[in-house]
């Protein structure tokens, strides 16, 4: 582990989700001394079931109220920033687009503003997506691919990335932006997503339930390699200043068809028996999209250091045990 975070200051925001969880667990191991804005008490986060709460500072706050940012930033000297908090499920964004739009693009401004107001803060990660980019016919994805988003959720990730890159230009805030797939791993309980869904119904034998038709394609990170390439990302400016306002794909190029995702999946419970019901109910979600990493290798020499089915192999252990430690 880089002996670059050894000491410092950083601010989580996010820090309950499935990516700040693991994010702050790694951070925490790498010896930084680790802030956490919490909005929401989620008891079943995994930033509390794994007794890492215990080992962080943590402030109660909103990322829309900047004067608490602008607080956090300049009480705790904060060096490094990663911007993690949004609303992230597409479903909800579709049935509530106002809440969506309003934490994930004023979330963003409020936090880049109160950035540029503190002058302890030398590096910030921006968590956009690969939903910034829209429905584009050119695949995969590349970082100059245009941001075109057009359904809820999608806006407000291409607005947010679009925010962060003008605070770069125009104010010269160090932000660097992330664009990642689909994050899955140990710790993720939003079951209306496919990869847990889908091992909660092999493990309890059920058929797993699947919303689209089961052809759209998607890219699927491990949240590992997730929290890897944002530390990868900061070490990366922090070497080097001209990487502020630059945007990195992270994936690990395997991209699957949700029907391909829950193969795999029940193969891993060892439930391959199972046939999936399919719904197709997905409206408004783009059906082809995944993402090249070329330029990530090329420019912080991050790649993914798990296979799929490696990390679908751990997420599956955990889990059993938890399910098994919920049913008692």
């Amino acid at each position: 582990m880089s002996s670059f975070w050894n000491g410092r200051p950083v601010l989580v925001t996010g820090a309950t989700g499935l990516l700040g969880s693991t994010l702050v667990r790694q951070l925490v191991g790498a010896r930084a001394t680790v802030v956490c804005l919490v909005r929401d008490w989620v008891p079943q986060s995994e930033l509390v079931q794994s007794g890492l709460l215990e080992k962080v500072r943590v402030v109660r706050g909103d990322i829309l109220d900047q004067p608490t940012m602008e607080r956090v930033l300049g009480e705790y000297e904060i060096d490094t920033v990663f911007h993690l908090a949004a609303q992230t499920i597409v479903a909800i964004a579709n049935r509530n687009p106002v809440a969506t739009l309003d934490v994930n693009i004023r979330g963003t401004w409020s936090l880049l503003e109160a950035v540029r107001r503190s002058p302890s803060v030398r590096q910030v990660a921006l968590a956009s997506s690969d939903k910034a980019y829209g429905d584009q016919v050119k695949l995969p994805y590349a970082e100059d691919t245009p941001l075109e988003g057009r359904h809820p959720y999608d806006v407000s990730k291409s607005c947010a990335d679009l925010i962060a890159q003008m605070f770069a230009r125009t104010f010269q805030v160090p932000v660097l932006i992330t664009r990642c797939g689909n994050f899955f791993g140990p710790g993720d309980l939003n079951w209306n997503r496919v990869v847990p869904g889908t091992f909660r119904s092999a493990i309890a034998g059920e058929r797993p339930v699947i919303r689209s038709d089961g052809s759209f394609i998607r890219d699927y990170i491990y949240v590992e390699d997730g929290a890897l390439a944002y530390m990868a990302a900061m070490e990366g400016l922090a070497r080097d200043r001209t990487l502020a306002g630059e945007a990195f794909n992270f994936s690990n190029e395997e991209p699957q068809t949700v029907r391909q995702i829950v193969g795999r999946i029940l193969a891993a419970a060892g439930r391959p028996d199972l046939e999936p019901i399919v719904r197709n109910e997905a409206a408004h979600e783009i059906r082809e999209q995944y993402l090249s990493a070329e330029k990530a290798r090329q420019r912080l020499g991050w790649r993914a250091r798990f296979s799929l089915d490696e990390a679908l192999a751990q997420t599956c252990a955990w889990y059993r045990a938890f399910l098994e430690k919920q049913a008692g």
